[in-house]
């Protein structure tokens, strides 16, 4: 019933764009009925008649992104209005339109953009969604309305010919640093850092990816025998430490809900037990202690145990 009602708050009307269109008619406070664009509007084309989407527009063509949202889809668009886009501080969204933050915008702008057609009655019934830049946007349903990845969504179903906006009313935020600078940020892997610059690792799990990767805590990597980690960390013993980091790598992104039960292939060649039961996910006989830690490359699993390959 809840669902229901949610789907009905979030329905619309069939009428078509006024001579001054807008999706909502009173701002971005609550969820709006919306108004029906004729079909044969892409989404560019749709948000730019809307006339409230123009901070949306420049900053996809600073992306270079207005082809992509122009192609065939079809695409389902979390649409910050300008007054979302006001609530960025001038300087920092001044900077991320720049050449040089290419990059970086890409990454945010694509966090509001999901593969396929997905209605407000199947929002509705998720608890996350694949978004084009690889990451995770979490879906929460409420007596309140909906929120994606906190973003209240205030209109919803505005069909276009390659796909459907909902309209939000907060820019969503993505993660920014790849698996290393996020384990390097939370001043908790020291070791691990250490480890993957020691065996020439750092640099792979840089790179496009995507990895899952179990990450040891200080803490795991101290509670080896004394003088395990410096022995590993000798010139000499390379080999030996590349294959317990790889040990802790798995290929793709692989978010705790799609764990399961069994062995799965690590980088290293040999694979590691899965053992989710009462006490918690297990990754051999590691409990894994911070599950979901989103990087632009991957997912980290946080770990209180190194992993040892036989």
């Amino acid at each position: 019933m809840k669902n229901l009602a949610l789907i009905t708050a979030l329905s619309i009307a069939g009428v078509s764009f006024a001579a001054a269109p807008s999706f909502a008619a009173g701002g971005c406070g609550t969820t709006q009925t919306a108004v029906r664009v004729e079909a044969e509007k892409n989404i560019i084309e749709t948000a730019v008649a809307a006339g409230n989407f123009s901070t949306l527009a420049t900053a996809l063509k600073a992306a270079e992104l207005i082809d992509t949202l122009q192609g065939e889809g079809p695409f389902t668009v979390f649409a910050p209005t300008d007054e979302a886009f006001a609530k960025i501080p001038a300087r920092t969204l001044e900077g991320l339109l720049k050449p040089e933050a290419r990059g970086t915008l890409t990454n945010i702008l694509t966090y509001h953009v999901v593969s396929g057609r997905v209605s407000a009655e199947k929002v509705v019934t998720l608890k996350n969604a694949a978004a084009l830049n690889g990451q995770r946007l979490s879906v929460r349903v409420s007596d309140a309305g909906v929120t994606i990845d906190g973003s209240k969504v205030v209109v919803t179903d505005i069909e276009c010919s390659n796909g459907i906006i909902h309209v939000i009313d907060t820019v969503m935020m993505p993660s920014t640093m790849n698996i290393v600078e996020t384990a390097v940020e939370a001043g908790t892997f020291k070791t691990l850092a250490a480890a993957l610059g020691a065996g020439g690792l750092a640099e792979v799990l840089q790179t496009e990816g995507p990895f899952t990767v179990f990450a040891p805590t200080d803490e795991a990597f101290a509670a080896l025998p004394e003088g395990t980690v410096e022995s590993l960390l000798l010139p000499e013993n390379l080999d030996k430490l590349v294959s317990i980091l790889k040990y802790h790598v798995v290929s793709g992104r692989v978010y705790s809900d799609q764990l399961k039960n069994g062995r799965v292939d690590t980088l290293q060649g040999s694979n590691v037990l899965v053992d989710l039961n009462d006490n918690g996910a297990f990754i051999n006989k590691s409990k894994v202690i911070g599950a979901d830690i989103a990087t632009t490359n991957g997912v980290i699993h946080v770990i209180d145990n190194v992993l040892l390959p036989l």
